[in-house]
């Protein structure tokens, strides 16, 4: 049986926990803690009226700090409409480990209280025979079952079922009882949409456009039939550079016939560009896309181990090249000292390019017909930014030369090779780093991936035979 709980009941609990009034509730560390207590406790009803006061995004950061044996005992005690709304919260790991063990039936009715893509996420993530089994059992399950059919990265994996249709020979007033008598079902109508009689796409009314027209208003007089759609096949950061562009906060999915299927909304759309920034930063960063704090041990050193290896092979190759020029190195010790400086800015030059590349390319800023464009662009940025290292470093060369003299051999000769070198490394850095992305994409690849350890690697590799072979032509 659900608690209840009145405005003006007390509690007391039997524990000696500091809990704060419903109204002066704040989260925080301490509030986790106290409610971890109480949950440990066995305190239902008390936990049930603090967190009666908490979003659902609050609670499901409960969870995933609370044991988790708490944690499921605490969602065991949320009615049906909450626990859906703190489900549709939480990372898909963890979520499918809270559901694991739960009975098919309350995953059921969980499940119906969220819009069918939210449903059909957490179904997607479930094992296949618990999905099977809970699904017939789900009021909009025809609904959702042809969801769980498209690609998660797509429109049709990230779109809503529930959306109001309207014809156009409606009154405004027959079309907006048609919203009042959907809005129980619908979490958020943001626009109506116009079809014909099979279904097929015609335009749209926004809300506000519907209540400022007197009821007796044909529909198809207000009709803003200049809309955006996109097909269920279309790709989820397609869907997303869309609603961007276009300010949208809702977009019809159609199908080839252009009958609409479906709608993405701007909520869904938040979720896509934060989990597509996150998963490029992990990327370039050298961990696999879609690592989070409560993955296991194994998981996140799976996704980082392939990266650092790749890392391992780079340094391991410039150290081959490194030592292919040994003679030169027992010849002139001073050049070691450069070995570190010509890596190290080598590296940052390839990082900066192919991070704007990746940005643009993700933004859809940057086409492939820019590349050449764009490329010629950085090389001139890098023509600039190796004549200001090159004459610092040529400076710093000087100033060494002239405070502690014969210190250095042949400086001028050295201010030459080193300021060359950067100059070189630079301009071949950030070349690679501004075409790999596009290239990349071209081949259909995640253009993030030519960040990180690949172009680290392969820039310390080519800094380093550059600045010998520049070193073995001019300094010797």
């Amino acid at each position: 049986m659900e608690p209840t709980r009145k405005p003006d009941e007390e509690t007391v609990p039997t524990r000696s926990v500091a809990v704060p009034e419903p109204e002066a509730i704040e989260f925080d560390e301490e509030l986790v803690d106290d409610i971890g207590e109480l949950v440990e406790a066995g305190e239902q009803t008390m936990v049930l009226n603090i967190i009666a006061d908490l979003h659902e995004a609050d609670v499901a950061q409960i969870l995933t700090h609370i044991p988790f044996r708490d944690a499921e005992r605490l969602f065991s005690w949320l009615a049906a409409e909450t626990a859906g709304a703190v489900l549709a919260e939480l990372d898909d790991d963890f979520r499918a480990e809270l559901l694991e063990d739960l009975a098919h039936e309350r995953i059921a009715e969980v499940l119906d209280e969220l819009e069918t893509d939210d449903a059909a996420d957490i179904l997607a993530d479930l094992p296949d025979a618990v999905a099977q089994s809970v699904l017939p059992a789900l009021e909009d399950a025809e609904d959702v079952g042809e969801l769980l059919g498209y690609d998660e990265d797509t429109a049709g994996g990230i779109m809503a079922r529930e959306y109001v249709t309207v014809r156009p020979d409606w009154t405004v007033a027959r079309a907006t009882e048609e919203v009042r008598r959907e809005a129980e079902d619908i979490e958020d109508i943001y626009v109506v949409f116009v079809t014909d009689a099979e279904d097929r796409l015609i335009g749209l009314v926004s809300l506000k456009k519907l209540l400022l027209s007197r009821g007796n208003t044909l529909i198809s007089t207000i009709t803003d039939e200049d809309i955006v759609s996109v097909t269920p096949d279309a790709d989820q950061e397609e869907v997303a550079r869309l609603m961007e562009r276009y300010d949208l906060v809702s977009l019809p999915v159609v199908d080839h016939l252009g009958r609409l299927v479906g709608r993405v909304t701007i909520d869904d759309v938040v979720d896509v560009i934060r989990e597509e920034a996150e998963e490029d930063i992990q990327r370039m960063s050298g961990v696999a896309g879609g690592e989070v704090p409560t993955d296991s041990v194994w998981r996140v050193s799976g996704g980082r181990l392939p990266w650092l290896l790749m890392g391992l092979v780079g340094s391991g190759v410039a150290a081959f090249v490194i030592g292919h020029f040994q003679g030169l190195l027992q010849s002139a010790t001073i050049l070691a000292s450069f070995i570190p400086i010509v890596m190290a800015t080598a590296g940052n030059a390839g990082i900066q390019s192919a991070t704007i590349a990746v940005r643009g390319i993700a933004s859809g800023e940057i086409w492939a017909s820019d590349w050449l464009g764009r490329v010629g662009k950085e090389m001139l940025v890098a023509l600039v930014n190796g004549l200001a290292a090159s004459l610092l470093l040529g400076l710093a060369v000087v100033a060494i030369s002239v405070v502690m003299p014969g210190v250095l051999v042949h400086p001028a000769r050295l201010v030459w090779t080193a300021g060359l070198s950067l100059i070189a490394v630079i301009v071949l850095a950030t070349t690679l780093g501004a075409s790999v992305p596009v290239i990349l994409d071209r081949m259909g690849i995640d253009p993030a991936l030519a960040t990180g350890p690949f172009i680290m690697a392969s820039n310390d590799v080519i800094g380093i035979l550059v600045f010998f072979l520049l070193a073995q032509a001019l300094y010797f």
